[in-house]
């Protein structure tokens, strides 16, 4: 059977872009074993053909019901599938979901019966979400990049904005590339529906939260864009810690310094 991504070069642009980030994310050492996920919104993508293939799993319940997704159609990263392998072949290691018309459950139709990720029913929520706001973002990015998250071990960091402000202040790039700045989420259970709430909520004024001593969940236009906003953020990070590994307190870009940067820049914080 060929493959769904055959002579369909904008889809295969697309998913290979997060197959490239699939990569990416492996090698900063930010997806060990099977952690973390990528869900993409290609509904834009789909054509006649597509939307007139068979499924090749049976009907599945997403656990919620999502009125903005009906006749939507996403990439998604498999259950227990690992990004390093996602990267090489990601349609062995994701697949092509259909949701239905009851907006409740959806079935996969290429490549392979992949099951998606078990955060699902979260990544849908969020993107239910987008579309309702009529954002332009499409695609959906959770990883656990390991300065970030050791930075959650501190209780003065889980306070509104201070690791927002303390990471923008750490190089000018930080404050252009993400100006909506880290929404930070209390820990609470992975994959619950409390998590899918809280993040949808902190979504509302970041493009990017922090899951407490768990990961990242990022938002943007493709899965590219969304991987480059958490890579600045870690770059940020990184240069706070081998600041204090040499035995000093960085003392960042003043306030005065980062709203100069907003007005030059023309940027929503």
């Amino acid at each position: 059977m060929k493959s769904i991504l055959e002579n369909r070069p904008a889809l295969a642009k697309e998913v290979n872009k997060v197959a490239e980030v699939a990569g990416y994310l492996w090698q900063k050492g930010w997806a060990e074993r099977n952690g973390g996920n990528i869900t993409v919104n290609i509904t834009e993508f789909v054509d006649d053909e597509i939307r007139q293939m068979e499924p090749i799993s049976e009907v599945k319940s997403i656990g919620v019901t999502l009125p903005y997704l009906k006749g939507c159609y996403f990439y998604c990263k498999g259950t227990n599938k690992r990004m390093r392998d996602l990267a090489r072949r990601p349609m062995e290691n994701g697949s092509v979901i259909r949701i239905l018309d009851d907006c409740a459950s959806y079935v996969i139709i290429a490549d392979e019966a992949v099951a998606p990720t078990s955060e699902l029913p979260s990544h849908l929520s969020v993107h239910n979400d987008l579309l309702r706001k009529n954002s332009p973002y499409k695609a959906s990015v959770h990883t656990h990049p390991i300065e970030l998250i050791a930075m959650t071990h501190s209780p003065k960091f889980l306070e509104k904005d201070v690791a927002t402000n303390l990471l923008w202040s750490m190089i000018p790039e930080t404050k252009a590339f993400c100006p909506r700045g880290l929404g930070i989420i209390p820990y609470k259970l992975p994959s619950s529906v409390e998590l899918a709430e809280a993040t949808i909520k902190e979504l509302q004024d970041y493009d990017v939260v922090m899951w407490e001593k768990h990961g990242v969940f990022a938002v943007d236009c493709d899965a590219m864009q969304a991987f480059d906003q958490i890579d600045v953020l870690n770059k940020s990070a990184l240069i706070y810690i081998a600041a204090k590994n040499m035995g000093f307190e960085p003392d960042g870009m003043s306030q005065e310094q980062m709203k100069e940067m907003s007005v030059a820049f023309n940027l929503p914080k």
